[in-house]
């Protein structure tokens, strides 16, 4: 599969899989408060952090595949005399910029994601033993 289909594959799946627009609040068809709070779906955080890992990876290897080679061709290129061969290097200087800045991005989302799932599920823990224990506390006075 080529990148452009795999690109399109990815934002079509993307696109349809959307679940949160941020552009409005839903309109609250009581009238009445409650049902607005914040909600956060483990499965969908996961999978977001699961693909993010996978695209860290992949960019791990398949963002240099071609980095020798490209720099062989300059240092050849520039030997002969051709200005190419400068800017074919500085085109393969800034690409594997991009890359190296893409794989640390994917790396803190991933981690991000994890995060705050850790982070909300301890939170959730705790929320509950401190109601179960003001229910007791109620009791015992």
């Amino acid at each position: 599969m080529s990148f452009d289909e795999e690109w399109s594959a990815a934002r079509a799946t993307a696109a349809a899989n959307v679940s949160m627009r941020l552009n409005q609040a839903p309109a609250d068809p009581g009238g009445g408060g409650g049902g607005g709070g914040l909600e956060l779906n483990q499965d969908h955080v996961g999978a977001i952090g699961s693909e993010a890992y996978k695209l860290h990876t992949r960019l791990l290897t398949d963002g240099k595949h071609a980095a020798t080679s490209t720099a062989e061709a300059a240092s050849a290129l520039t030997k002969e005399g051709f200005a190419s061969g400068a800017a074919l290097l500085k085109v393969n200087t800034t690409w594997e910029s991009q890359v190296k800045t893409l794989v640390a991005a994917c790396a803190n989302i991933s981690n991000g994601l994890n995060y705050s799932l850790s982070s909300h599920a301890k939170d959730e823990q705790q929320l509950h033993a401190d109601f179960t224990a003001s229910a007791i506390d109620k009791y015992l006075r």
